[in-house]
Order: C-alpha cells, then sequence, then structure tokens
C-alpha cells in the first residue's frame, strides 16, 4: 500500500498489489493506454472509505506514474480522490480519445481488407456452388 500525502497533510491510500501471474499465456492490457502489460501490471483499487461501487484498475508503469503524478496535483480531499485522477490520467492517455490521421487511415484500411476477403470467399464459394449443382443433378 502506497499513500499519497496532500499539501494540507490528508492521504489517500493507493492499494498497489502486484497481479497474479497465473495467466501467462496471455497478455494483460493497461485499463489506460490499452497497451500490452508484458512484465509486472500494477493493480489499482481504491481505498475502503471510498463509496461503492469500490473500483479498481490494472495498470502499466507509465499510466501509473502519471497516475501518482495526477494524485500528488490534485487538490481534491475527498476519498473519491482516486477516481478523478485516474479519469483526468485516462482523458490524457487514452489512445481512442483523439484519433489522429493515421488511426483511421489504418482502420479504414483494416475494414476494406476485411470487405474485400469476404467477397472473395463468397465467390468461390459460389463458384463452388455452381459447379456442383450440375454433377449432383445427374
Amino acid at each position: 500500500m502506497k499513500e499519497t500525502t496532500h499539501k494540507t497533510g490528508t492521504s489517500t491510500a493507493i492499494y498497489n498489489t502486484r497481479a497474479s501471474k497465473t495467466r501467462k499465456w496471455r497478455p494483460i492490457h493497461c485499463a489506460v493506454c490499452d497497451q500490452r502489460i508484458w512484465f509486472e501490471p500494477i493493480q489499482v483499487t481504491e481505498a475502503e472509505e471510498a463509496p461503492e461501487p469500490r473500483q479498481s484498475w490494472l495498470l502499466c508503469k507509465h499510466c501509473y506514474r502519471a497516475l501518482l503524478e495526477e494524485m500528488r496535483r490534485s487538490p481534491v480531499k475527498s476519498p473519491l480522490r482516486l477516481r478523478v485522477a485516474m479519469g483526468i490520467v485516462a482523458a490524457e492517455r487514452w489512445p481512442k480519445a483523439y484519433p489522429t490521421e493515421l488511426q483511421a487511415y489504418l482502420s479504414d484500411r483494416r475494414w476494406f481488407f476485411f470487405i474485400a476477403a469476404s467477397f472473395f470467399l463468397f465467390m468461390i464459394l459460389h463458384l463452388v456452388i455452381i459447379v456442383l449443382l450440375p454433377l449432383l443433378a445427374h
């Protein structure tokens, strides 16, 4: 557990428990930036004083550092401090918040490839059906 202190002396608890390593076969994604976390994901859970539902997030090291920095700068003194800081960090670091032209282009290219591959597969399927119908009619 880490405690971050506000300028006035109040503290907010951040529970920093390492995620279990039972799922080695599948990479874990960061809750904020959506990147794969290969080594040492950090689980952040709200303090018990926070109102229900208590939330927890799995973060990469970069987003965790940004969260700690935002917690230091935050003027909020309530148990919701972690939730507010997480919202600010997520608004800044979420990759789909401000899509670039490159991301839109790549998304369009994926859809184009999917549609073209679907047309090709349906064309082959219809060709097989057209060829097999006369053979089955005999």
